[in-house]
């Protein structure tokens, strides 16, 4: 069994059960050692799911994340002011990416949930020779944002419009994200 597919049967596994699964439980299900059931759910966490850990084990929230995709324009100076933004209004960003004309979509996960989230990423790009994935398209990027409810990102996403960092969309981009993830 692959690694995805385990970790697709843990989330079996967990939303089929009425009460906490304990990892333990898992791993002798699934025949691995506790530290790989360890390791899959900090994997499913960072992807969006909102698992829980209990005293007794691991439960899967019953409430529905959403997930957007914005695109936004700024400046470097900016950066900052942007994610945290988001993350100060209960967003998770949860990747950036680009459409080059000529590449296509290029995409780096993030996983920022926090000013602390934040304060890593800036310092990480300030010191190294690196620079943002957004400099190969003038400034303009995307990012895919969760968010609690559609009343938190629409929160979120008035923001982001009256502080000017949403870009309106181009012809030649492929898709228009934002009616493409409400559905």
């Amino acid at each position: 069994m692959s690694g995805n597919e385990r970790r697709e049967k843990i989330l079996h596994i967990l939303r089929g059960s009425t009460g906490p699964v304990s990892g333990t439980e898992l791993s002798k299900t699934l025949d691995v050692s506790r530290q790989v059931i360890v390791q899959d759910i900090a994997l499913l966490r960072a992807n969006g799911t909102d698992i829980l850990s209990t005293h007794t084990g691991y439960i899967v929230s019953k409430k529905q994340l959403v997930r957007h995709v914005v695109k936004v324009i700024h400046t470097d100076a900016e950066v900052e002011e942007e994610l945290d933004l988001i993350v100060d209004l209960g967003g998770i960003i949860e990747d950036v990416f680009v459409y080059h004309k000529a590449y296509g979509v290029v995409k780096a996960p993030m996983n920022i949930r926090s000013r602390k989230d934040v304060k890593a990423f800036i310092e990480k790009i300030a010191s190294g020779k690196s620079s943002l994935l957004m400099h190969t398209t003038s400034g303009y990027h995307y990012h895919t944002i969760v968010a609690d409810s559609e009343e938190s990102f629409a929160q979120i996403f008035e923001a982001l419009q009256n502080r000017g960092f949403l870009a309106p969309l181009q012809d030649y981009e492929p898709i228009n994200f934002w009616e493409e993830s409400s559905k």
